[in-house]
């Protein structure tokens, strides 16, 4: 089966969208592959959401699209539903929000990648994001990640939005085997952690392939700026990283049949090194060989090792 006869599937989680959601779907109406079913899980929208989307139905002419009602206990369990939703079948999985833009080879530049691989193989591609203000202004780029993707790398930071990603068959099915057991702190980070400590592939284009909107609470410049850098330092040092990495591992934990022997022994490693002295601490850390993707996050890293905030 050629890349053009594969059927993709785009999950998109909505909630009081209405005036963006619209230019959403435009751009996914305009993706150069053919074949795109649409599910969007609305999550209790109180707008115009809902009456956006079924306006769309008799206008989409790449397949279906198909409106579920979500569980309405916030956006990881939105997408979690769908991840476990033995409905949706494709040969391909996307994620998207409602309020981006995709540029218009965002779906057929990642499915193209994918045909180099056995379809056994747990594939996930993700990309760089520009970034954009609410009114549609771009004002940068996500950083430019260069270090290899790997669950080394996934323990301790989550490369892309899951606005970005695209998955084969073999990554959801692996995926829902492991969301069936525990929620997750965010869809995007727990599909890099599984995918990766199972063995799988990721691949990050450096090419922005998404407009990613920031609204203007949230809009601090381009994230590569030194603000948002210094931002995630300070959620690091404060102890919010911690709490989300307490989640990832618990979720880990009942997973350990699906990881690779060397995953595990990574993760042992990386969960005995929150533990014990200062010196017992540092030497987990870096016989585990995680990292972040730049020096200064990997040192931001160890410093919080050493203030016992991770």
């Amino acid at each position: 089966m050629g890349k053009t006869d594969l059927r993709i599937a785009v999950l998109m989680g909505t909630k009081d969208g209405a005036a963006f959601v619209d230019e959403q779907i435009q751009s996914l109406l305009a993706q150069s592959h053919l074949l795109i079913d649409l599910w969007i899980s609305d999550d209790g929208s109180a707008d115009g959401t809902v009456a956006v989307i079924e306006a769309w139905k008799p206008r989409w002419t790449k397949g279906r699209i198909n409106l579920l009602e979500g569980p309405r206990q916030g956006f990881a369990a939105n997408f979690r539903s769908m991840i476990l939703d033995p409905g949706i079948d494709a040969d391909c999985y996307a994620f998207c929000d409602q309020d981006d833009v995709w540029e218009p080879d965002r779906l057929e530049s990642a499915l193209g990648w994918t045909q180099a691989f056995d379809a056994g193989i747990p594939l996930m591609s993700c990309s760089r994001t520009s970034t954009m203000t609410e009114t549609g202004r771009l004002v940068g780029h996500s950083p430019l990640f260069s270090r290899p993707p790997s669950f080394r790398n996934a323990l301790v930071q989550s490369i892309a939005g899951g606005n970005t990603m695209l998955l084969n068959r073999a990554a959801r099915d692996l995926l829902a085997k492991a969301s069936a057991r525990t929620g997750f702190v965010s869809h995007d980070w727990w599909a890099y952690l599984i995918v990766t400590g199972a063995g799988g592939v990721v691949r990050y284009d450096p090419r922005p392939l998404v407009r990613y909107r920031q609204h203007a609470a949230n809009l601090v410049g381009a994230n590569a700026s030194w603000q948002a850098r210094i931002s995630r330092l300070g959620r690091l040092f404060k102890g919010q990283f911690a709490d989300w990495t307490d989640l990832n591992l618990a979720g880990l934990a009942v997973n350990r049949d699906l990881l690779t022997k060397d995953a595990v022994a990574c993760l042992d490693l990386f969960a005995n090194g929150r533990r014990g002295s200062l010196f017992q601490r540092l030497g987990a850390l870096r016989k585990s060989g995680v990292y972040r993707q730049t020096f200064a996050g990997t040192l931001g890293l160890y410093l919080a090792f050493v203030l016992g905030r991770i």
